[in-house]
């Protein structure tokens, strides 16, 4: 049987059934575009909390309005499971599941790695499976198509009287929550195959959900084109979050700084700094291309410089507030403190990788009393790395005033600047927010 030929008739024809291994920022999305495209979707996930919200079409990501996903299930488009073995019953299958980093600033790909087995154990002819996990080059070839090919051996080019009996591809998700500019279907979608034919069948899929499809020469590109869009952003932040601290012993404003630099018409790109990277990408890609190049005998010094530059700046943002504490004739150890903002960024409710959390952590280990305020994120689940047990508090003019000390993490635009102002004692402004809302302060001191 010609499979490629049956299931690129499939997508065409939108019969094809899209499973979605992993429903969070990035597979949820996804799902409900294919869903929005016409295809049936399944979506799958590990955590049996999610599929009854999701059932009932509800939402658990802020960005993502419940109205969507009703939407899409009252009109039988799109259902989410824990169980894996309906897996049989999509033929093109997407895996959008975490790649964190263990204590060791290693790979962690468990995840990927168990999201592959239940593929292989469900696994049948004529299937497409497509990893958008972030990850190092080789990912796709060296964990997933050996699992596959033990069930399906080979996986190659069609042959006379017989054909490919499965596909296998990497295509890397670019979500960006909260870009009111670019969405899941208008992003550019790089795509990588293991073979001439997997290209041609996984561009298929994604030409009938997203506007561009870029195809590469193989799954090692895509996987290293992700790696670099990351890296970029990380070395770029670095710099400017170790000028701020130069310049800063300098008096020197590295926010003005940069709004000067950035006049001129060419050669130059804006960066800012902050109290540290978040997001799932950016602070751990670049440790997953150093983890591999060291297989090569390569050192990636430039890389891993930058990323203990950012992975520094929790530190230093808290080094700033016991220098400001002490000029004030208060100490850090039992001073009470005011996080605001726990997402990673502005105006959405991602916690993942959150300089935050870290803030928090170096603060309660020093003595401080800390308490958050962020109006996305109500209260703190557990996370991999941390359990703070903690809820956001109500912003009020009559309990500012009790905090030593107001630290701005995350310049969510809903923050009353004005108010905080004018009822804070003092306020570590990370992200130069109260100047940008034409907001200047003696009590106001930028870290």
């Amino acid at each position: 049987m010609n499979y490629k030929k049956k299931l690129l008739q499939k997508i065409k024809s939108k019969k094809a059934v899209v499973g979605i291994i992993g429903l969070g920022y990035v597979g949820l999305p996804l799902a409900l575009t294919f869903a929005e495209k016409g295809f049936k979707v399944i979506g799958f996930d590990i955590d049996e909390n999610k599929i009854p919200i999701l059932s009932k079409g509800k939402s658990y990501i802020k960005h993502i309005p419940s109205s969507r996903i009703k939407y899409q299930v009252s009109r039988n488009k799109f259902e989410a499971t824990f169980d894996f073995s309906r897996l049989t019953f999509c033929d093109c299958i997407l895996i959008c599941v975490p790649t964190p980093l263990n204590d060791n600033h290693e790979p962690d790909i468990s995840f990927v790695e168990n999201s592959a087995k239940a593929v292989a154990e469900y696994l049948r002819p004529g299937q497409l499976v497509v990893l958008e996990s972030s990850t190092y080059p080789g990912t796709t070839e060296e964990i997933l198509l050996p699992l596959f090919n033990e069930k399906f051996f080979p996986l190659g080019e069609d042959r006379e009287g017989a054909g490919t009996l499965f596909f296998l591809a990497f295509s890397p998700e670019r979500e960006d929550p909260g870009n009111k500019k670019y969405n899941t279907s208008t992003i550019p979608k790089v795509v990588g195959g293991v073979t001439p034919n997997c290209l041609k069948v996984a561009s298929a899929l994604y030409n009938q959900a997203i506007k561009q499809v870029i195809p590469v020469l193989s799954c090692k590109v895509a996987e290293s084109a992700k790696l670099l869009e990351n890296i970029y952003r990380s070395v770029n932040i670095a710099l400017v979050n170790e000028l701020k601290i130069v310049f800063d012993k300098m008096g020197i404003d590295v926010w003005e700084v940069i709004e000067a630099a950035k006049t001129k018409p060419f050669g130059f790109q804006a960066f800012y700094p902050g109290p540290g990277l978040g997001g799932h990408c950016i602070p751990i890609d670049p440790f997953y291309l150093s983890w591999k190049a060291k297989e090569f005998g390569v050192e990636t010094k430039f890389i891993e410089l930058a990323g203990k530059i950012n992975t520094q700046m929790p530190y230093y943002v808290v080094q700033k507030t016991i220098e400001v504490l002490n000029d004030n004739r208060r100490t850090i150890n039992g001073a009470k403190v005011l996080i605001l903002g726990i997402s990673y960024k502005k105006n959405i409710d991602d916690l993942r990788e959150s300089p935050a959390l870290k803030l928090i952590e170096i603060l309660q280990e020093k003595g401080a009393e800390v308490d958050y305020s962020d109006p996305y994120v109500h209260e703190l689940p557990k996370m991999r790395k941390y359990d703070l047990k903690m809820k956001s508090i109500v912003l009020s003019p009559s309990k500012l005033p009790s905090y030593d000390i107001v630290i701005l993490s995350t310049d969510h635009d809903i923050f009353d600047y004005k108010q905080l102002t004018a009822n804070c004692k003092l306020i570590i402004d990370t992200r130069n927010a109260f100047e940008l809302k034409g907001i200047k302060s003696k009590k106001i001191i930028k870290a």
